[in-house]
């Protein structure tokens, strides 16, 4: 399902990865650790709601070359930004969304991304990104919204 979302701000931590090189499958884990362990979403100052947002952007070319993915809060304003975090303005763009349902471990968000990889989509690499909400990912039927920037 397509959607227009507008542009939006984020504040968070970051790192660059790689998916190909199997840097990805450590760096990512040891962020959403960092991010957790040290509540660094209660650091995030001007939050608009207390979503997660997993976010990869900066792509060097497509999913199989470098990129950065950031964790961290939609905010108001990028005014302000904690020693140790970033600022990313997520520009406006056409996403396709996709919901993951069941089991939101780690490795069925990988395997959802395998699929996303493999598949058609006519992908814009402009940003995509996890939406983790406390009322998705606390129901009885746990789920998060995956979007993937199209063109």
């Amino acid at each position: 399902m397509k959607e227009l979302i507008e542009s939006f701000n984020v504040i968070g931590i970051s790192v660059k990865t790689c998916n190909t090189d199997g840097s990805a499958a450590k760096d990512i884990p040891a962020l959403w650790e960092k991010f957790a362990g040290e509540r660094l979403d209660e650091k995030i100052p001007n939050r608009m709601d207390d979503a997660v947002y997993c976010i990869y952007t900066d792509y060097e070319g497509d999913f199989q070359h470098p990129y950065v993915t950031i964790l961290g809060c939609k905010v108001s304003s990028i005014n302000e930004v904690p020693e140790g975090m970033i600022s990313k303005i997520i520009p406006t763009s056409k996403y396709e969304k996709i919901k993951l349902e069941g089991n939101i471990s780690g490795d069925a968000i990988y395997d959802a991304w395998t699929k996303i990889w493999a598949s058609d989509l006519n992908r814009s690499y402009l940003a995509d990104f996890e939406v983790y909400t406390a009322e998705q990912c606390q129901s009885e039927n746990p789920s998060i919204d995956i979007y993937v920037s199209v063109k």
